[in-house]
């Protein structure tokens, strides 16, 4: 690992964290929990299994990352965030919160990874009437499906289905998330072709 070799602490927090993929591996056990090591390649698309195998091993050495064996019937080692990790989910989502105008431009070549949205859609959505029933919105962008239930106050985003939702978002990711965060108009969504089945009114609830 490269350092900085620098007596400042920003300099001394990149010496851990700042080489590439670090933050991402970081990212994803944020966003997933308890990994499998094909969890983290999936998640990961374009990392060389050994630089990722190299990026685990420094991370667990700085004590950020640790493993631990997974009970049967799944039998195999789980990569997790240990306390001192966790403690960089508001570094990781300050970046996403940056980012978030640059998510919206059309995505190109881009890889994308439906669990993605979780960390955008988390950092902004608010429930703007939390005394309204529970209302669900499933997002089918990517790999899997993704669902936004919006309740008391509360946005919480999972993998899966939704089992009766309100709203069906189906497109490209720049679309569903230029539409959800309110940076495109329905219509312009629509016009670009994004699917929009069930109740719009839904939006309004959630876009900040």
């Amino acid at each position: 690992m490269r350092s900085y070799n620098e007596y400042c602490a920003v300099a001394q927090a990149l010496d851990v964290v700042g080489e590439r993929w670090s933050l991402l591996i970081i990212r994803e056990l944020l966003i997933r929990g308890p990994s499998r090591y094909t969890d983290l390649r999936y998640g990961l698309p374009g990392i060389a299994t050994n630089l990722l195998a190299d990026r685990l091993r420094e991370l667990e050495e700085a004590g950020v990352v640790q493993r631990a064996d997974a009970p049967p019937p799944v039998a195999t080692t789980l990569f997790d965030l240990t306390e001192r990790g966790k403690e960089l989910e508001p570094v990781v989502k300050a970046l996403g919160r940056w980012g978030g105008p640059l998510v919206t431009r059309p995505i190109g070549d881009n890889e994308f990874r439906s669990h993605w949205l979780a960390l955008p859609l988390e950092l902004h959505l608010r429930d703007r009437t939390p005394n309204a029933r529970a209302q669900t919105i499933e997002v089918r962008t990517g790999d899997h499906p993704m669902t936004v239930e919006v309740k008391g106050g509360t946005v919480d985003v999972r993998p899966g289905k939704a089992e009766r939702p309100d709203l069906v978002l189906t497109g490209v990711a720049s679309q569903v998330l230029g539409l959800m965060l309110n940076r495109l108009e329905l219509a312009e969504a629509q016009k670009r072709g994004l699917k929009v089945e069930g109740d719009a009114r839904v939006l309004k609830r959630v876009q900040p």
